[in-house]
């Protein structure tokens, strides 16, 4: 489990975990939609099996936001007077936007993870 996590933060196949999953460099912020390559350079692995197959990240996606969202309103709650301040919104929104772009990455990897042949 915890190489599985290791090769997902490095953006590494899910086959071999040598190849770049993304053809960006930068895996944690960059702005912009990822540019995923079709095949793994190093064993030919297929990323995305079918028409739509990240559909699915999009609910691995809306998991992880509303994590950061619940994490975010523990941390800062301690600094407001009231039990739910609406001063804290903003606060959860720019958290969620600054996290979307890391979000969507890590997303399609945990999906791809998710679903790869694991029985070789």
């Amino acid at each position: 489990m915890l190489n599985s996590l290791y090769y997902i933060l490095r953006n590494k196949c899910p086959n071999c975990h040598k190849g770049d999953v993304f053809a960006d460099k930068s895996f944690f912020f960059s702005l912009g939609f990822p540019k995923m390559h079709e095949h793994c350079s190093h064993c030919g692995f297929k990323y995305e099996k079918e028409p739509g197959y990240f559909f699915g990240a999009m609910f691995v996606n809306y998991a992880l936001t509303v994590g950061e969202g619940i994490i975010t309103y523990f941390l800062a709650s301690p600094f407001f007077d009231k039990t739910f301040d609406l001063r804290i919104i903003p606060i959860i929104a720019t958290v969620i936007i600054i996290m979307s772009c890391f979000n969507i990455r890590l997303s399609r990897m945990i999906w791809i993870y998710m679903f790869k042949n694991y029985s070789m």
